[in-house]
């Protein structure tokens, strides 16, 4: 008996030994990369204007980028807002984008080319509507514009979406009522600056270097934005129910408003890719653009304000498959 036991005992033991080394096998296959590797190729991300906050917080990111996606080059494309960045990554002109959500509900209810095609990474900081103004300017509400020489923002920016909705939402026409300037953040303080402007639109994060500098070397006021100009905003259609009311803190630009809050109107930025983009990629770059934060927001500011906890509600567009996976790979 006793051989005929031992030659079961051992065959027990090469079994079990055949098993552990099966079960450590996809323990290690599981924990480390093996087979994979980190994304690679290039990318196009457009931005902004110069010396907008989404010119800046591209160029900060392209560094991140660099630090956990190596083997990806990054090119970044200043473009006019928004809507030319929608259209770009639409047509496949450009990879990655930002965009508003007013923006991003237009692009689809007026069914642009590839609209169905676009997908959301994240929602990231709010866009504040900003009213500048020369601080001795009669200007107190939208409505006081009638006549004067006001910046608009670029035909293809976000500004000049929310600028004309504004303008008609207080009974101003924004061809025949006004001299409207297109043009963008990059220019306009230096108009104003130099009195060719009675006015101008801003929409972008808190604070905004180039308002931020304006108001050290010339004397500026933030015109309040009422919230009867929300409501009546809400009243016209699905794409401006992205607009929330909301108020500029005191400290957003110490200088223009002397220590007080001014009410005005918000919408979130989305980070945009479309269906097109390979899944690794958008978790990648999905992933390096909530670690990058605080990194980030040390320069721009608003970049503080990306939250794990709300990235995932990018509507109007459904979440890119890469983006899901990132998400539930954080999910506690």
């Amino acid at each position: 008996m006793l051989p005929a036991q031992s030659r079961v005992s051992r065959r027990r033991a090469l079994q079990g030994s055949a098993v552990a080394l099966a079960l450590f096998g996809l323990l290690m296959w599981w924990v480390l990369p093996i087979g994979s590797s980190s994304p690679s190729g290039s990318l196009i991300f457009s931005t902004g204007s110069q010396n907008g906050v989404y010119q800046r917080y591209g160029v900060l990111l392209e560094g991140a980028l660099a630090r956990d996606l190596p083997d990806v080059t990054i090119d970044l494309k200043t473009s006019e807002g928004s809507q030319q960045n929608l259209a770009r990554v639409a047509a496949g002109e450009a990879d990655f984008t930002l965009a508003t959500a007013d923006a991003v509900a237009k692009y689809k209810r007026d069914k642009k080319p590839g609209a169905d095609r676009l997908r959301g990474c994240a929602r990231l900081y709010d866009d504040y509507v900003q009213l500048v103004v020369p601080r001795d300017s009669s200007v107190e509400s939208v409505r006081d514009l009638r006549g004067k020489r006001v910046g608009i923002g670029q035909e293809g920016s976000g500004v000049r979406l929310i600028a004309d909705r504004l303008l008609k939402a207080a009974g101003i026409d924004p061809k025949r009522d006004i001299t409207p300037l297109a043009a963008g953040i990059d220019t306009v303080p230096g108009r104003l600056e130099a009195h060719e402007l009675d006015a101008f639109f801003w929409s972008g994060g808190l604070p905004t270097a180039a308002v931020e500098e304006l108001s050290d070397r010339f004397q500026i006021r933030l015109v309040p934005l009422e919230a009867d100009l929300i409501e009546k905003l809400h009243a016209t259609g699905d794409a401006t129910s992205y607009y929330r009311s909301a108020v500029m803190p005191a400290d957003a630009y110490l200088e223009a408003q002397n220590g007080v809050p001014v009410p005005t109107v918000a919408v979130a930025n989305l980070l945009v890719t479309t269906d097109r983009m390979d899944p690794a990629m958008t978790e990648g770059f999905t992933r390096t653009v909530i670690k990058s934060r605080d990194r980030i927001g040390n320069t721009v500011h608003p970049a503080q304000l990306v939250d794990l906890r709300t990235a995932v509600y990018t509507d109007p567009l459904p979440l890119h498959e890469g983006a899901k996976r990132y998400y539930r790979s954080v999910k506690p």
